[in-house]
This record gives structure tokens, sequence and C-alpha cells, in this order.
């Protein structure tokens, strides 16, 4: 038995993860923007003990509205909702730092840290689509390494924005008439190459002093980003040995910036499909499976690959794919998923089906003994911190993960029994930031 424990995350996506949830009885899509089904999600997720729940967001409406439930709530506001009716459970929102500016997205992370006493995450994308780009009054999408670029400042900015306050610049002093002490309130007067601000921000320092910061971008500007910034990985590999290179090589980044490696959780995505049986778990998995719709699914493939594949019969192959080097998009699901159609073999129809359920994550049906199994195998064989669960039915797949999955987990000695933290960066085992603006004042001024 390990003494390590690992990290689980429930990412929360409407009916579910697999593209024809919402065709099958056991899920509620009417639901999609109701609050209290989001809340009933993110209790059961806490009674699991697990680290966090996370909304993945996108600035356009993703995929054929006609065939699936899109849209809904905006991350922020309903973790703010959310965060109300739990205690314990991180809040992980997805924001763009290629549309958005630094100023807005410190404030409102400060302040869901404050709301729900340090369990605040920020998941940094730079927006992989053109449609995104197109409701922001650009014809063209940001080419990729200048995403990354701003990206790199954005962080830079909100995290001096979220230390220009010292823990101690509030001192309530009623009696001499002073709120806080102005010489712990600083602007940051940053001039960049794609901000210029001056701070400070207008919300006090939060309790984590950062959100927990997470990335899920796993190309090499990805990968890169992520050595210097995140704290948590969101990523997808098919196999143990994808898994286990991508955990070698984003681990190998960490000393050229300071960090060890413990100072980064990498979290591969898997949508579990579980039954009590593993004829019941298959049976399933070919039940969501003839639910799929194909346009949706080709539609989404088009996307994923850059490549309009209409009209193309279903049971033929995909046609000559461009090079990852062309691909603005999202490069590394872009080879994910050619080298899955590639090494498997699968025509358009396989792939589509192949790909319902994670869209590129690793779907795995079986016993919750098996889905065990195969999360204990990543995490002792070097692949894995922990997991982005992916239910591909909700409510009913995340309620099985955690009444079944979970306590196999915990009589295993891999995961948590009770909570011992009460901040998201608490329960991953990460410190609290020291605030650099300080310590900078306090080293001018020695």
């Amino acid at each position: 038995m390990t003494t390590r424990e690992f990290h689980l995350n429930a990412f929360l996506m409407n009916a579910g993860h697999h593209d024809a949830a919402w065709r099958h009885p056991r899920t509620q899509p009417e639901r999609a923007t109701d609050l209290t089904y989001f809340q009933e999600l993110a209790r059961t997720a806490e009674r699991g003990k697990l680290d966090s729940v996370f909304l993945a967001d996108g600035l356009a409406l993703w995929g054929q509205v006609r065939y699936n439930v899109l849209g809904g709530f905006e991350p922020l506001t309903l973790l703010s909702a959310l965060a109300a009716v739990t205690s314990r459970i991180g809040l992980i929102a997805t924001v763009s730092t290629t549309f958005n500016e630094p100023f807005h997205v410190a404030r409102k992370f400060a302040s869901l840290d404050h709301i729900s006493g340090g369990r605040a995450g920020w998941n940094i994308v730079t927006s992989g689509s053109v449609n995104e780009a197109r409701n922001f009054g650009l014809a063209e999408h940001p080419e990729h390494s200048a995403r990354y670029d701003r990206a790199r400042e954005f962080v830079d900015v909100t995290t001096k924005l979220w230390d220009s306050w010292e823990d101690d610049a509030p001192v309530v002093d009623r009696e001499r008439g002073i709120y806080a002490d102005a010489g712990k309130v600083r602007a940051i007067d940053h001039a960049g190459d794609h901000f210029r601000v001056q701070g400070p921000l207008n919300v006090q320092r939060s309790p984590q002093g950062y959100p927990l910061l997470v990335q899920a971008g796993s190309s090499e500007d990805g990968k890169e980003f992520a050595a210097q910034h995140a704290e948590a990985v969101f990523t997808a590999q098919q196999t143990l040995a994808d898994g286990q290179a991508f955990y070698k090589d984003l681990k190998s980044r960490l000393p050229r910036y300071g960090r060890a490696p413990g100072d980064l959780k990498i979290l591969p995505g898997i949508c579990p499909v579980i039954g009590s049986t593993e004829a019941e778990a298959h049976a399933l998995e070919d039940e969501l499976t003839a639910l799929q719709i194909p346009e949706y699914g080709l539609a989404q493939l088009s996307n994923m690959l850059g490549v309009d594949l209409s009209g193309l019969p279903l049971d033929g192959p995909l046609p000559e794919l461009p090079e990852e080097r062309d691909i603005n998009g999202n490069k590394s699901r872009f080879t994910l998923v050619a080298e899955l159609a590639s090494r498997d073999g699968l025509n358009l129809r396989e792939l589509i089906a192949r790909l319902g359920g994670g869209r590129g994550h690793r779907v795995f049906a079986g016993t919750p003994e098996q889905i065990a199994d195969q999360l204990e195998e990543w995490f002792t064989q070097g692949a894995a911190d922990g997991f982005n669960i992916m239910p591909p039915h909700l409510p009913g797949g995340l309620e099985d993960f955690v009444d079944h999955v979970v306590p196999i987990l915990q009589a295993r000695g891999l995961f948590r029994t009770e909570y011992t933290g009460r901040t998201l960066r608490e329960h991953y085992g990460l410190p609290r930031p020291a605030n650099r603006l300080a310590a900078a004042a306090r080293k001018e001024h020695a």
C-alpha cells in the first residue's frame, strides 16, 4: 500500500461528456440552466471528497446546437453560487487570456476566492477557435504562438495584481479612522508588449493569495507555459505509454523555472463508463454510441482536425491531413486524434464513435474495480498525479463514480477519506504563494 495520495477533479458538462448523453433516459438535459442541478452535482462530488469540480468554457457557441445540449452558464457566476452550498470542494473555472483583460480576471478570481473561503482555481486557456475571435471583432484567430506570448504576460500582470495588497494591509482601526495601511497597497505600474496596467487591484488579497493555476494545453507552447506557470494540468492521452511520456516530458521542464516535480500535478482526463459487471458497462457504452448523431460527430471532428469532412462517406477513411505546424487551433488535440485514427485504422464512423465519450480523452468501460485498477496503474506507473473525471452521463455517472469507485480507491490507501484542508491549494498539497511585491519592497528598504 502506498502512502502517496492522488487527486480527483470532476469535470462537469451539462448532460455529461458523451455527445449523445442528452438522449439517454438517465440524463436531464432540460436542466442545463437549472442552478439546483449543478448544486446537486457539486454536493455529490464533495460527498466523494474530490479535490475540485471544473467547468470548461468557450466564448462562442460550440458545435451544432441542433444536435446537442450546448450553451449554459458563465462559469465564474455559477461557481459563486456553488460556493454557497458547499464548504470544502475546489471550484475551477476556465477563463481565456486572449479575449479578456488581466484586471477583470484578477478581480473576478479574487472575489470567488473570498466568497468560497479559498477554493478558487483558474484554468488558463488561450482560446482555440476562429468563432471566438469573430465574437470579439476579429476576422481571424490570432496566431498560436502569439496567443501564448499574450498569455504569459497576462498571467504575470494578473499575479502582480493579486500581490498588490499585502495580507495585513487592512488594519480596521476604528479609533484612528484607518481602514488600511496605504503603504501595503501598491500600484504595479506594468508596461509590457500587450498590457499597460497601473493597479492596485480593488479587491483585498484573497485567502489563497492566488487561485490554483491550471492549464490544459499539450502543444510545445502549452507544455512550456505549463512548466513555467501551471500548478495542475488537465491533459489527454490514450495509452499508458503516451501518458508516461507526457508526464516525464513535462516534469523534466520544471527545473529550468526553479520548480520541483511536486509543484505541478498532472491529471489526465478519463471518461469512465461504469457498470456492475463488465458486460453491463459495455452495454451502456453501446447504448450511448447508438444514440450518436453522425452529423454532430462529423462537425466536431472537422473542428478538431481543421478539415471540412462534411459530405465524406462515414465508412471511408480520413482524408489527407495537414501537418500540426499548420494548425492554428488546438494543436495537441489535432495530433492525438490523427494518431488515434492512424494507429487503430479507424474510418470516420468508428472515429466518431471513439471520440463520442471524451473528445480525445481516454474512455474506459468496466466495473468499479476495473476502473480503480486503471487509475491505480497510471498513478503508480508514472503517468498521472491524479485524474480529471469526465462522467459520460450526468448525474448518474458522477454518482456511480463517487459511490462505487471512490470507496475502492480509499480502501487501497490511494485517496483521502476526509478532507484535511480547507483551501484548494491545501487539497493539492501546494503552498500559498508569497507576495512578490511585498518581498521586493522589503528588499528595497533593507
